[in-house]
This record gives C-alpha cells, structure tokens and sequence, in this order.
C-alpha cells in the first residue's frame, strides 16, 4: 500500500465524515417533511448526483460500469439503504441518545468482519481507539443511553451492522470503481421510500424550502461524503474506515450551535475532544506505522 495512497484515502475518509455532519443541521431547518418524505428527495438527489458523477467518469462505458459492480454492488447498495432507513426507525422508536451511541458500534462490526471475510487483522491500538472514542460518545450522550426502546436499539444497531456491511464490500471491491454501488443505493432508497409514503398515504407534496435542504442532502451532505468515502476505501482499512468518520458525532452539535444558536452542554464538548482526539491519534499512529514499513 503506497504512503500517498494511503494518506490521500485517510484525509478523504475524514473529510466525509465532515460532510456527513451536517446532516443534523439539515433536518433542524426542515420545517414540517416527515423522515420518509426526506429521504426520498435526498435519494433521489443522491442517484442524479452520482449518475452525473459515473458518466463523467466512465463516458460510453456507464452502463458497464454499473454492470461490472455485479453482485457485490447490489449487496452494497442495499445494505447502504437498509443502514438509513433502520437508522431513521431506530431515532423514531428510541431515544436519539441510545441511537447515536449504537450507530457508533459500526467500527466494532467492521473489525470483526473485515477479518473474518478480508483477513484485515486490526492493531491492538485501534482497537482501543475504538473503545476509547465509545467512552467519548457515552460522555457526549451525558453518561447514559437513556433507556430507550428494545426495538428501537436493534434497528439502531442494524444501521451499524449496514453501515459496516458497505463499507466490507467496498474493501472486497476495492479494485473496482464502486460509485455505481453508491448510485444503486439512492435508486433502491427512492423506490422503497416511495412506497412507504404512499402506504402511509403522506404523499410526496412538501414546502419548497423542505424540498431544496432535502436536495443540497442529497448532492452535497451525502452524495460528496459517499464520493469521498467510496474513494478512501480503495486504501483504507475497513475498520478506519468507519472509526474516521466518527468525527460526524462530533461537529453535528457544532453546526446546530453556530447556524440556528442551540449550544450544546459541556459534556457535549467534553466527550467530543476525547473522539477527536481518539480519531487524530490512531490515524497518527496508522501513518508512522506505514512510514516504518515504507522504509523496511
């Protein structure tokens, strides 16, 4: 693995998480959209993005491109769908609390699973960074998961195990350009977002303003996180990979606070410069081991 490589995936992996964490901002400005209604404009977003994003990429060979992700990428693509919508039923059926800190267990499944089907054996350091940025989040929360929802907690760790899932495939499909797994995923999403709002008979009439934050989502907050991510997971190692973007849990309360003046408790800032701090010193400690085995 070229140091570059590696570095230019560590700095991409980061910076999408940096993207992903306005997506608390996004929803606080949304004025009467339902979950659903939200992410099916976001999807639909997130496929026209992607769809510009893969014909500059591969020209006449588009629809190749998108064939060639085989079953890997519908695998991708649907574990990437399954992690929002059980992520969106896990805030809705469980305490925001109890659901952002089982989101963070992502890593967890990613080491495991990385090792058994990739052989990516993770360092007794990441490990503990793990762990350690766990402890940040916890105190973020304010030391308690808040009880919560027994449903609710399963769909929230669903969301992590789907998140992990993607980001294995990527690694698996490393060789090959995964955007199209990306696009894949926001056609599923607006097909299955579709139904559950004609079912639930809300239809998909919003405000002009819901509709236009639900689209700058969909291009800007996931769809260039995605990218970014879809990229960095040529080189990074899947457990990084979802350890990284933790930064998302982070600046969220950050940006709620600077837009719209709602300060966030000093557990909050606290718990928050031990991630951070956790996430910088285990990328750190990641390219000094590179730089060594460069050098050998």
């Amino acid at each position: 693995m070229a140091l570059d490589g590696y570095l230019k995936g560590l700095v991409f992996v980061f910076c999408a998480g940096i993207f992903w964490s306005t997506q608390g901002l996004a929803v606080r400005l949304i004025e009467a959209a339902d979950a659903w209604q939200i992410l099916f404009y976001r999807s639909l977003a997130l496929s026209a993005f992607l769809a510009a994003a893969i014909v500059v990429r591969n020209g006449k060979r588009t629809l190749t491109a998108i064939q060639e992700t085989g079953a890997g990428g519908l695998l991708g693509g649907l574990s990437l769908v399954f992690a929002y919508a059980a992520g969106i039923i896990a805030i809705q059926q469980t305490s925001i609390a109890s659901a952002v800190l089982l989101f963070a267990t992502a890593p967890f499944f990613a080491a495991i699973l990385g090792l058994v089907l990739l052989s990516e054996r993770v360092r007794r350091a990441t490990w503990i960074a793990m762990i350690v940025a766990l402890g940040g989040i916890i105190v973020m929360q304010g030391g308690t998961s808040s009880g919560g929802q027994i449903a609710g907690n399963l769909f929230a760790m669903g969301s992590a195990f789907g998140f992990a899932v993607f980001t294995i495939v990527l690694r698996w499909r490393k060789q090959n350009d995964m955007m199209p797994t990306v696009f894949l995923s926001g056609i599923f999403s607006v097909v299955i977002c579709g139904v559950i709002i004609s079912a639930n008979g809300t239809g998909l009439r919003i405000s002009n303003a819901d509709m236009t934050i639900a689209l700058l989502m969909g291009v800007f907050q996931t769809g260039a996180g995605l990218v970014l991510y879809t990229i960095g997971a040529r080189t990074v190692p899947a457990v990084q990979l979802t350890l990284l973007p933790l930064v998302e849990i982070v600046l969220a309360p950050v940006w709620v606070a600077l837009v719209v003046s709602e300060y966030p408790s000093s557990t909050v800032f606290l718990g928050g410069a031990v991630v951070l701090l956790t996430v910088f010193g285990e990328a750190s400690l990641s390219i000094k081991k590179s730089k060594r085995a460069t050098k050998q």
